[in-house]
Formats: C-alpha cells, sequence, structure tokens
C-alpha cells in the first residue's frame, strides 16, 4: 500500500496519519504539494478523479480515497485498538460525532478558507460577504461542541475514538486560517489540550 499524503496543515491527510499513529500502522506514503497542484496532475488523477488528498493505493493499484473511507478500509484489516467501536451502540454513537464535527464545523471553516484567505484567493472567485459570514457560523458550532464536552473527556464518549480525530484536526485547521476557539469555550479548550497531548499526535 501507498499513502498519498500531504503534510500540515491540509486537515484530511492528518486525519489518516494520526489514525494510522494511533494504531501503530507504518505505511509508506508519498507526498505530494498542494501548492505546486501535484494533486491535479493526470498521473494522479488515474487514480483519485476527485483530485483530493488523502488517496490509498492498494497493493492491485486501485485506491481508496476519503480520508474517512481510508480509515475505514484500514480498521477493517486492523481492527485493535478500535477508533470506529465495537459494539452497534458504538459505532453509530462514533458515526454521529464524527458527522457533526464534519457538518457543523469542518463546513463553514472550509468556506472561509475558500472564500477569505489569500491562499485560495487565485483558485477562484471568492465570495467574501459569505466567507464571513461563516466565521460565525463556525464560532457559533465551537460554543455548541463546547457545551457538548462539559461533562465528557471525549467527543463521543469515554474512549478516543476517530471522531476526537475529525474535530481535533478541523480545530487545528480553524486556528490555522485565523479562527480562534472562543474565550469562554472552557471545556472544549480543555478538551482540545487533553487529545493534543497524546503520543499520536506528536508522531503524526
Amino acid at each position: 500500500m501507498l499513502l498519498y499524503n500531504a503534510p500540515d496543515p491540509a486537515p484530511n491527510p492528518r486525519r489518516v496519519r494520526l489514525f494510522l499513529a494511533e494504531k501503530g500502522l507504518d505505511i509508506p506514503m508519498r507526498d505530494l504539494a498542494i501548492v505546486k497542484r501535484e494533486h491535479k496532475a493526470p498521473e494522479f488523477l488515474e487514480k483519485n478523479a476527485a483530485g483530493q488528498l488523502p488517496a490509498l493505493e492498494l497493493d492491485d493499484g486501485s485506491a481508496i480515497a476519503e480520508s474517512i473511507a481510508i480509515c475505514r478500509y484500514l480498521e477493517a484489516l486492523h481492527p485493535e485498538p478500535s477508533l470506529f467501536g465495537t459494539t452497534p451502540e458504538e459505532i453509530g454513537r462514533i458515526d454521529m460525532w464524527l458527522r457533526r464535527a464534519e457538518n457543523m464545523l469542518m463546513i463553514p471553516v472550509g468556506m472561509v478558507w475558500v472564500h477569505t484567505h489569500p491562499f485560495t484567493a487565485g483558485l477562484g472567485h471568492q465570495f467574501t460577504d459569505f466567507g464571513e459570514t461563516n466565521k460565525t457560523r463556525a464560532a457559533k458550532a465551537m460554543h455548541w461542541f463546547d457545551g457538548q464536552l462539559e461533562d465528557r473527556e471525549y467527543l463521543a464518549g469515554p474512549g478516543y475514538s476517530m471522531a476526537d480525530i475529525v474535530l481535533l484536526t478541523t480545530i487545528d485547521f480553524a486556528l490555522w486560517i485565523g479562527l480562534e476557539l472562543p474565550e469562554d469555550a472552557d471545556h472544549l479548550r480543555g478538551w482540545h489540550d487533553r487529545v493534543s497531548a497524546r503520543e499520536s499526535v506528536k508522531r503524526a
């Protein structure tokens, strides 16, 4: 197998690297330079027609793209330690929370990135008013997650899971583009400190 990766601050490849670090898995990686549009090169589009990173090339030459799909595939191959849950309730709860992290926070953060950041200005027309509006949506989502984390150590329950990885990479990307955690989000900030201190974060 070969993982097509992009270094930080790209959040989606980082999800897979954190997952691998938590699992103790070592998969060869090849970095592609997003700034050089290497993920849009014809030879890569043959592997992932969407032209996005990450992508996992399998031994038969086929590829699986999308970070969550890659991690689910690897979880099926290496179920321990579980990051997607083992019981029906755990699986459903973790999936619920990672979808909330993606839909409620990553989408507005992505819209801020696409429509307000100087890096993306040359990629197409920016609707800056729309981007600015999504800053408010992102802050509102952060406040909501703060409330949900008031009485729990990890996002989806007592154990660290893929939902924590998705939220962590989203928050860290938000911080990188200039979206700060709300000053009064003490529970979210405490959770962020806890998960950022994990050994997997240092390795990935």
